[in-house]
């Protein structure tokens, strides 16, 4: 698929556009680049951009002292940004990278903000994503704070298989907050998890 046909599925999945009102929204978009290891934002500058992945892979993360904590992934057909920075427009906490070579279509809070005022059904398309988004998050938080170490672990192996084999070890280990070494020491449910799948195949 095109990046043009991948940004209107992903809009499909909320709200029914014309081929006329999809073109105006996908007009306000700005198309960026980035090389692996490439910073969309650096944690201390203005985010200025809510970015919808249509290639390659980000996280973003915080530093503490030295350490960098991971808090979020996004891989094609998400949307990844420093929210709080982009709707506040005050220095971001976080820094978000490029795991792997990147494109997203990018838009600005102004463009945004315009698009909204433009119709109804692109104002409900952002509503009903902000839901989404927040009733995940929320969920993954709760589990990540109830359940022991091995049950997140392997609670996450089951849901974001595409997410174990191209994301690596050390920045999982960071996302769920587990230490690398028993991260390390746990990595034979995976393969567990791998035959599983496979014999579904």
């Amino acid at each position: 698929m095109t990046s043009k046909n991948n940004l209107k599925a992903f809009v499909a999945k909320y709200v029914s556009l014309s081929e006329e009102e999809f073109e105006y929204f996908e007009s306000f978009f700005e198309i960026r680049h980035f090389k692996r290891k490439d910073l969309l934002i650096r944690e201390g500058e203005v985010e200025k951009y809510i970015n919808y992945i249509d290639s390659g892979s980000a996280r973003l993360f915080f530093l503490k002292g030295k350490e960098e904590i991971v808090m979020e992934f996004g891989i094609e057909n998400e949307v990844i940004a420093c929210f709080n920075s982009f709707f506040s427009k005050k220095p971001s906490h976080f820094s978000i990278e490029a795991m792997e070579p990147l494109v997203v279509f990018s838009l600005t809070l102004e463009n945004l903000e315009t698009l909204f005022a433009y119709s109804v059904k692109i104002e409900t398309l952002g509503r009903l994503f902000t839901r989404e988004a927040y009733l995940k998050k929320t969920d993954f938080d709760y589990h990540r704070a109830r359940s022991t170490t091995e049950k997140r672990f392997v609670d996450f192996v089951h849901n974001n298989w595409h997410l174990i084999q191209r994301v690596p070890q050390k920045f999982l280990a960071s996302y769920l907050g587990i230490k690398p070494e028993t991260f390390s020491r746990m990595k034979h449910l995976i393969k567990n998890h791998k035959q599983r799948v496979d014999n579904l195949s």
